[in-house]
């Protein structure tokens, strides 16, 4: 054979081997296949009798890595050249071939055997699919079977339910009848009882002298006078308009009259075994007693005789002790804050009294709140009275208390504080529990009489401390803080008692005025609570400063100028002629000097009072805005009334301020004349001509001007501020260019004269722009140009004056007339035209 084919060989022997192979190979069965299913077993158990040597599982290799077939031919284990395999052929297949045939002929008859059997599991499946299906519908319509009994069961129970519940209502209303019957004949023939004879209770029921029956007793009692009471009244409607008979038999007049005697004779007896029980804090008792006396007109007969029997309103030493405990021990006339603080003391003491009585009338009535209403009416009403009675004595509006003992400021004091507190303990009051009871209402109606009169003794205590304050400051016995700041002349007046004449206004004194206003406002808003009777209490207080302040004020404003009047007179005393002597002069001028400083105080004292005023009346402004403002919103129109009035009260102290501002100018522009009279020397503007330099410094009288009024000024700035300060400035400063040109008229000026002049214009010009005021800067600027006609040649003064000058013509002209060169030149004649 060929290398590289693969040939198989066949022999006889093997053929005839094969068949008895194939001949006892069991059958296949499909046992077999059950369980955990291996081919290569089955395939080894297939050719383990046609092939022997497969019974070795593991086949030995030979040194060369060649494997042998089994009838020990050599194999290959690669593969070489085109991929073929070489080795020696299967001559074993032609054993194997049959046993593969006839295993697979068994295994398509197993094959068969399995869709047999499973056709035929099938049908079982779907016959017991449908046998399970039709018993699932008999359950089915069993269970609604089952459901409808177990409905009609439920109904039939609910039905015998309900007739055994009607039964049952028939029963208890029958059993019901039968007692109201009952009882309706045991009142019946109590009622007979009390109807036997007037006055007789002797005869009656065990039941109503058995003590231990008592709470039964007091019930019939009460049906039977209920029943009585309406049967006269059913008979007396119907038998109206019928005469009665002369033999006609009596009605239930006798039963209700000993039903009466009855009830009042038992609540009588339950009183006084409360009494006894009370005595002995025998709480169950007391509660017994309570619940049966709720029958006899809700139990208030108890009620008021156990608030009434408290040792706060029975005890005089108690009563004694509160006044003692308001006004301390030591303490005959106490002020305000220890009548306080003795008040809330005794407020706590009312407080625990009322709370452990609280815990006793909740363990002994079945109505204690209506109780503890009691208790807490009584005891406002009668122990928080007499406190308040004795701590507010109320004051007269026509005889006022005196100072000495607080006047009517200590009465509003105690007055709002008692309230206050007063208030406090309602609510704590209103905490224990008193029902519907209006503590707090209740404890403001204490307070009724006092708040009828309080805005008209709130407005009389702001006059008495104004006047008391006004008379200390006259008699110089209450110096204000900033006393120390007024002029020496003050303050030596002051020493001898008549610092009111003299003193200027103060700060602190106002300060004041509006402390007692915003304690009045306080007060105001804590005892007026509706708001139109608030802003009318308010308003009128608010008024009693405005005036207060006003008044103050303006007096104060009107003292500083009459220290300007005095020094206005004193200059006008030393006033002399030109025609005295050197002694007289000299005399004269120490005298103005003097005159000098007294306006100089009086002007720096008035300053000092505009300026304390302005602050005063921001102080009302801002008391205005942060405390009186919020109060009159509320109500149309008393807001802008309440600013409207505040404006007319100022307008007095507006108006002395203005006065007295003109009188400061007329003191200060007095000085700056005199200074310009004595200072100035006709040789500033007409120097001789000795040969000296010209001298370019300010004149002595401009120096001393202008130093003068920078010192002036300083206090000026310091008083003043905003349109007021301009207005002062504006006006000053045109009275100072008034002035220099009237002094100046008085002068002659030389060329070199001019020059001088132009220089002491220059400085006031200089000086005058500290003012900020833009009409006296060009006035002083006009004033600049003007001084140019002495310093000009004569033919160049038509030009100057028709241009720069032309508005300040008569000026010009009256300036010419005062050069030196005027006649000599010839002036007059070749400037005839301008004079004209």
């Amino acid at each position: 054979m060929p290398e590289g084919e693969i040939g198989i060989r066949v022999s006889k022997s093997g053929a005839s081997k094969n068949s008895s192979v194939v001949g006892d190979l069991p059958p296949l069965d499909l046992e077999n296949f059950k369980g955990e299913f291996s081919f290569d077993d089955f395939f080894k158990d297939l050719a383990a009798d046609a092939l022997p040597l497969f019974q070795d599982d593991n086949p030995k290799s030979s040194d060369n890595g060649q494997g042998t077939f089994p009838n020990g031919d050599l194999q290959e284990n690669g593969v070489k050249g085109g991929g073929k395999l070489v080795g020696v052929p299967f001559v074993e297949a032609e054993a194997l071939l049959p046993v593969c045939r006839d295993t697979r002929k068994e295994l398509v008859e197993l094959c068969y055997q399995v869709d047999a059997r499973l056709e035929t599991l099938k049908e079982d499946v779907e016959d017991y699919d449908v046998k399970h299906e039709t018993k699932f519908i008999e359950l089915e319509k069993g269970v609604e079977r089952l459901f409808e009994s177990f409905s009609r069961l439920d109904s039939r129970i609910s039905g015998v339910g309900q007739t055994a519940a009607r039964i049952g209502d028939h029963l208890q209303n029958a059993d019901a009848q039968r007692q109201v019957a009952s009882q309706t004949i045991d009142l019946i023939k109590y009622l007979m009882e009390f109807n036997a004879s007037p006055g007789d209770l002797m005869e009656l029921s065990s039941l109503f002298s058995d003590d231990a029956r008592v709470a039964e007793a007091a019930a019939v009692a009460q049906k039977l006078r209920l029943i009585a009471e309406e049967g006269i009244g059913s008979l007396g409607a119907g038998m109206g308009q019928i005469k009665s008979s002369s033999n006609a038999s009596p009605g239930l007049e006798v039963a209700v009259s000993n039903l009466q005697d009855y009830c009042n004779e038992l609540e009588n007896r339950l009183l006084s075994r409360f009494d006894v029980a009370s005595q002995k804090r025998e709480l169950s008792t007391m509660a017994e007693c309570a619940k049966i006396l709720s029958q006899f007109n809700r139990g208030m007969s108890a009620m008021h005789r156990y608030v009434a029997s408290r040792p706060m309103f029975m005890d005089l030493e108690i009563m004694n002790m509160d006044a003692r405990t308001v006004r301390g021990v030591d303490t005959v006339q106490g002020a305000p804050p220890n009548l306080m603080k003795g008040l809330s003391t005794l407020y706590k003491e009312i407080i625990e009294t009322v709370r452990k009585e609280a815990a006793t009338v909740a363990a002994v009535f079945p109505s204690p709140d209506a109780v503890m209403a009691i208790l807490v009416q009584r005891v406002l009403e009668q122990r928080v009275v007499a406190v308040l009675d004795k701590l507010l004595p109320k004051p007269s509006l026509t005889n006022p208390p005196p100072m000495e003992e607080g006047g009517y400021q200590q009465y509003l004091r105690t007055l709002a504080g008692a309230y206050e507190k007063t208030q406090e303990l309602a609510k704590e009051l209103h905490g224990l529990g008193c029902g519907d009871l209006d503590v707090e209402g209740l404890a403001e109606s204490l307070f009724s009489s006092h708040r009828e009169d309080y805005p008209e003794i709130e407005q009389a205590s702001l006059s008495q401390l104004f006047q008391h304050k006004i008379a200390e400051l006259k008699s110089g016995v209450a110096q204000p803080a900033d006393a120390a700041f007024l002029p020496a002349t003050a303050r030596a007046n002051s020493r001898n008692g008549s610092m009111f004449a003299y003193a200027t206004i103060s700060v602190t004194v106002v300060g004041e005025f509006v402390h007692w206003n915003e304690e009045a406002v306080a007060r105001c808003n804590l005892l007026t609570s509706q708001a139109a009777p608030l802003a009318t209490n308010v308003r009128a207080v608010f008024l009693c400063l405005l005036d207060q302040v006003s008044l103050y004020t303006t007096e104060g404003l009107e003292r500083a100028k009459d220290a300007l009047n005095e020094a206005a007179q004193q200059r006008n005393l030393y006033s002399i002629g030109s025609t005295v002597s050197r002694r007289v002069a000299a005399a004269a001028a120490t005298a103005a000097e003097a005159a000098a400083a007294a306006g100089e105080r009086s002007v720096r004292g008035f300053m000092v009072a505009v300026q304390r005023a302005t602050s005063n009346v921001a102080l009302v402004q801002q008391h205005f805005v942060n405390t009186v403002a919020r109060l009159l919103l509320p109500v149309d129109g008393a807001h802008a009334a309440c600013c409207e009035e505040m404006a007319t009260a100022m307008a007095n102290a507006e108006g002395a301020a203005l006065k007295g501002l003109q009188m400061c100018i007329d003191t200060i522009m007095a000085e700056v004349e005199r200074l310009l009279a004595a200072e100035q020397k006709a040789t500033d503007f007409k120097p001789s001509e000795d040969g000296n330099p010209p001298d370019h410094r300010p004149t002595n009288a401009c120096t001393k001007v202008t130093a003068y009024l920078e010192h002036m000024l300083e206090a000026v700035y310091g008083a003043l501020e905003g349109l007021n300060k301009q207005a002062f400035m504006t006006e000053l400063g045109n009275r100072l260019y008034k002035a220099l040109l009237v002094h100046w008229q008085r002068f002659t000026f030389s060329a070199s004269g001019g020059l001088r002049l132009k220089r002491d214009v220059s400085e006031y010009a200089e000086f005058v722009r500290s003012f900020k005021a833009p009409a006296v800067d060009e006035k002083f600027e006009l004033l600049g140009t003007l001084v140019n006609v002495f310093i000009v040649a004569p033919e160049s003064l038509p030009t100057l004056v028709d241009g720069s000058l032309k508005q300040a013509r008569a000026e010009a002209v009256r300036f010419i007339e005062l050069r030196e060169d005027y006649k000599s030149a010839k002036i007059a004649s070749r400037f005839s035209s301008l004079a004209h």
